[in-house]
Parts: C-alpha cells; sequence; structure tokens
C-alpha cells in the first residue's frame, strides 16, 4: 500500500516525537545541577531550586545565586519538566512578565552543556544544569533532596547486613546511621556513613547499595541499620 505525503509526514512526527520522550525519560535520572564552588552547600531541595530558578530567591544560604538557563536541548526540556513544571514557552513568558514589570531581570542563557559549566565555573554565584555525563571540572555538583512532605520514598527491596562474625562473636554491636541518595529510578546511588561502628559501617553500606525504592525524584534520606548480636 501506497503511503501519501500527509500520511509520511504524520508518521514522522509521530516517530520523532516518540524518540524525543523517549531520550527524555532516559535522561531524567542523568540532569545534574551544578554550581560555582562560592556557594556554601552541598545540597538543594527542590523547592529551592524551583524559586531560585524562577526569581523567587536570590540566595542559598549567606551567598547570592545567579541561575543559568540553557537555550535548548534534551538537559534543558528535561530540567523543565522534572523541577519546574512548566514548558520552555511558559518560562520565556514567565521572565518576559517579570522583565517587563521590573520585578527580575531575564537570566544568562547559554547554548550547550559546555558553556554552562565554564560560565557556572568562573562566574561567583552562578547555578546551572547539565546532562549528567557532562565534565564538571572547576564547579561543584548539587545534590538535590525533595523537601516535600510525606515524600518519603517507599523501600521495594531490602538487603540485610551480613554480621560480621567476629563481631558478633565478641557480642559487639549498635547501630549504624546512613545518608543515602536515591535516584528517581529507585536505586541507592551513594552513600555516607554518619555515625557508628566502623566494621559494622562497612556491612551495612555493602548492603543499602542493593536497597531498591519506588521511582520518584531525586532523594537524600537517613536509615538505620541496627545490629544486634543475640537475634538470628
Amino acid at each position: 500500500m501506497k503511503v501519501g505525503p500527509m500520511e509520511c509526514w504524520q508518521f514522522r512526527f509521530v516517530r520523532a516525537g516518540f524518540l524525543l520522550l523517549t531520550a527524555l525519560n532516559g535522561l531524567a535520572e542523568d540532569i545534574k545541577v551544578i554550581a560555582n564552588p562560592s556557594i556554601p552547600t552541598d545540597t538543594i531541595s527542590t523547592q529551592e531550586l524551583k524559586r531560585v530558578f524562577l526569581g523567587e530567591k536570590n540566595s542559598l544560604g549567606s551567598a547570592h545565586v545567579e541561575p543559568v538557563l540553557e537555550k535548548g536541548g534534551a538537559a534543558h526540556l528535561v530540567f523543565l519538566r522534572e523541577y519546574l513544571r512548566q514548558s520552555d514557552i511558559e518560562l520565556q513568558s514567565y521572565y518576559g512578565s517579570l522583565v517587563f514589570t521590573g520585578r527580575a531581570s531575564m537570566p544568562k542563557i547559554l547554548n550547550s552543556d559546555a558553556e554552562v559549566v565554564a560560565y557556572v565555573a568562573s562566574t561567583k554565584g552562578a547555578i546551572g544544569y547539565v546532562s549528567a555525563d557532562i565534565p564538571t571540572e572547576g564547579v561543584k555538583v548539587l545534590t538535590i533532596v525533595d523537601a516535600r512532605s510525606g515524600s518519603e520514598r517507599r523501600l521495594i527491596s531490602r538487603v540485610e547486613p551480613d554480621y560480621p562474625p567476629t563481631l558478633r562473636q565478641l557480642h559487639i554491636g549498635g547501630t549504624v546511621r546512613l545518608q543515602i541518595t536515591i535516584t528517581p529510578r529507585g536505586t541507592v546511588e551513594k552513600v555516607q556513613l554518619l555515625g557508628g561502628n566502623p566494621i559494622l559501617a562497612e556491612a551495612a553500606i555493602e548492603a543499602v547499595k542493593k536497597w531498591e525504592y519506588a521511582a520518584g525524584s531525586r532523594t537524600v534520606s537517613e536509615v538505620s541499620i541496627s545490629f544486634d548480636p543475640d537475634r538470628n
């Protein structure tokens, strides 16, 4: 069956839309927020991130911040969708209104991830976003914390730690406290020890890295792992 010009165009349009959607979904957990080292924080909440990039907040801690936007591309569209909940046209209209009324000026807009990294690295207070596979020398990567109330991530699969035999025999136990970073897909990508026996902590960290959570926004949480030598 021959396909007419209109049907061919429609097929190409649908296929392009499908490929773009697939690309965006794949990048959802690969975007990262970067900041100039002058910004005195290593984390930023989803609420703070949105307020900074909508011109509602101009500082983090004691430092003035300057948001930097990208002109387009997959990382830009993912950032708008995941954190600002706006389309590119809506964001342009929003900032146009702020500029027209004198409430804010238009943020710096750059053409690529590489330009964003270079600008953020050299500009005090600058904060931007890039794809996760882009080298980020000269900047710090901020951990995004989901600060919404009731946003605890549901644990789907929990692996129990292996109790070190020597410590169990000596009746050495205790609680290990960890800070974990959970990706949007639900895997644990980073574990930091907050307190507890260092040897027990090694076992706890090894186990927690295998935990799986329900899908959601990138989250930073604290977990406690108890080691009781009298418990089987």
